[in-house]
């Protein structure tokens, strides 16, 4: 959910765009309607035309803000020759972002199952640019891996983002909150031990 920080005042706009985002994660695009979000705003539907003009264009919105935070980092990443310490520092960063923001993974969940515009936006612009094949030249030497990297970059998205939506259902069984700090450590741990082992950096376990 989003919290807004303490002492500040969030745009009519922001706040339409915030439960927007929290009922399409909830519920996915279908089951989610202008009356929801502006009940969840706590104004009435008529305002909502005032700044998006009908309910796609407002899960547009939702979707190009998750991909513009999401992506940055992947961007910062190709900007400079890709070194495995870059590789690792992207990927707790996406970890981290998953955790603080679990939105994205559920709404790509809805997306995949039952459809929702813009999912060509969604993958695009979150899952192409992992799939193109970095300069070999400037990359580390990955070896077969190289080979792989599609399914290398499906296995990660459905690693980090399954955990994220199945969260619930383990809590349980885990003892304790599977989106809580603790268990953030402990997932953040076991994806950077795999990608050590995966790119052959060395076999001791993930340690910050």
């Amino acid at each position: 959910m989003n919290v807004p920080a303490p002492g500040s005042e969030k745009s009519t706009p922001e706040r339409i765009l915030d439960a927007a985002e929290d009922l399409f994660a909830e519920r996915g695009y279908a089951a989610t309607s202008l009356g929801d979000v502006a009940d969840r705003v706590g104004i009435r539907s008529p305002s909502l035309y005032n700044h998006f003009r009908n309910k796609e264009a407002l899960y547009g919105a939702v979707v190009e803000r998750l991909l513009a935070d999401f992506t940055a980092p992947l961007h910062e990443l190709r900007q400079a020759p890709l070194t495995a310490d870059g590789i690792y520092r992207w990927l707790e960063i996406t970890v981290r972002m998953h955790h603080q923001r679990p939105n994205l993974a559920r709404l790509l969940q809805h997306a995949a199952l039952s459809g929702s515009p813009h999912t060509d936006a969604l993958v695009d612009g979150l899952f192409r640019p992992m799939f193109e094949p970095p300069d070999q030249a400037a990359a580390p030497h990955l070896g077969p891996v190289a080979e792989l990297q599609p399914w290398a970059v499906m296995g990660l998205n459905n690693m980090v983002m399954s955990y994220i939506t199945m969260a619930p259902m383990y809590r349980d069984l885990l003892g304790e909150d599977p989106l809580g700090a603790e268990a953030e450590e402990k997932q953040l741990t076991l994806i950077m031990t795999l990608a050590r082992l995966v790119l052959g950096t060395g076999e001791a376990p993930y340690a910050d």
